[in-house]
């Protein structure tokens, strides 16, 4: 991807670098929330449960929005191709389909104080975070595992066809990968007499 040799190795990335880095901040935030600052349980389940709600809707935006937009600056060209066009290119790079740490720990920041600057509570805002990131890693995860595995469970079968058929047939519809909820509030799913009769489990 890199004509810098150095640059070329540290976008290459292996997918358990996901949960290395994000379960332990997961878990962190939710101590944070109910021990640091004494939310109750149930509020923090009710915050989490935002957060990873969230993260679906963001998911879904950025990638119908920003990894699909048609860039028209060289340099627009660029980020675009870095962030998602290489993956459409290169699918089954299994070094290049979660976010290197430099990357999703900058991100992760920036959306800390985002939510921080709205919420205006840190117990509030560590167990929405908690599910925020919680929900990033689910995504990773599956993205992942739709390239590369092949649970025979009806939920999982569904999406990882969503997004195969994202990738080789329709690439203007099926931009949900940890869920395909927001495909159907938003008219995006792949039409049903794709989704339900062609085998894409290879």
């Amino acid at each position: 991807m890199f004509e810098n040799k150095f640059l070329d190795f540290f976008s290459r990335i292996h997918f358990t670098s996901v949960p290395i880095l994000f379960v332990p901040i997961t878990g962190y935030f939710i101590y944070r929330s109910a021990f640091e600052f004494g939310v109750s349980w149930p509020i923090v389940a009710a915050l989490a449960f935002s957060g990873y709600a969230f993260w679906t809707l963001m998911e879904y935006c950025i990638h119908r929005f920003f990894f699909h937009k048609e860039f028209t600056t060289p340099i627009g060209k660029k980020i675009h191709y870095i962030a998602h066009g290489l993956h459409h290119d290169y699918p089954n790079d299994s070094l290049r389909l979660v976010m290197p740490p430099a990357i999703n720990l900058t991100l992760a920041v920036l959306f800390y104080w985002a939510f921080y600057v709205v919420i205006m509570d840190k117990g509030l805002t560590a167990g929405f975070f908690a599910g925020f990131t919680f929900g990033y890693m689910i995504y990773d995860l599956m993205h992942f595992a739709t390239h590369f595995f092949n649970f025979k469970n009806m939920w999982f079968q569904r999406i990882k066809r969503s997004h195969l058929l994202h990738h080789y047939r329709e690439p203007n519809s099926g931009f949900g990968l940890s869920t395909i909820f927001w495909d159907r509030v938003f008219g995006t799913m792949h039409p049903p007499e794709v989704m339900d009769k062609v085998n894409m489990n290879g």
